[in-house]
């Protein structure tokens, strides 16, 4: 599938507030932690746990979230189809659309047991 400039600020547009509970719930239905959440959100962004309480609260867009992250320099390592599209394939115009695919396919791995330093992209050398 390809991703339109429209579909990119649809997604920009969409607060995280009415994502990040499905977030939540997704990964506590399947046996991890809020805190895991956190620590894969934390890794993607930059933004500690307050940070991301105060975005939901203030019913920040995702393009004022990733405005205010630091996105991780290992986040190009996130590949795979999620929602129908191939992370690896959306192009670098629609990076906001990108970035919150980013984020979605962190969280359906959390949710589906993959160990953290697979998640995390670590180098088991290091």
């Amino acid at each position: 599938m390809e991703v339109t400039a429209e579909k990119n600020e649809q997604v920009a547009n969409m607060t995280f507030a009415s994502v990040y509970p499905h977030y939540v719930t997704k990964v506590e239905k399947k046996g991890r932690t809020k805190e895991e959440l956190h620590e894969v959100l934390e890794w993607l962004t930059g933004l500690k746990e307050k940070e991301i309480i105060q975005l939901v609260k203030e019913e920040a867009t995702f393009k004022t979230l990733f405005e205010k992250a630091t996105l991780h320099p290992n986040a190009p390592l996130i590949t795979g189809v999620i929602c129908g599209y191939r992370i690896e394939n959306i192009a670098d115009e629609f990076a906001v659309y990108k970035q919150v695919r980013y984020m979605d396919k962190l969280v359906d791995e959390l949710a589906k047991g993959r160990k953290m330093e697979k998640i995390l992209r670590k180098d088991p050398k290091v």
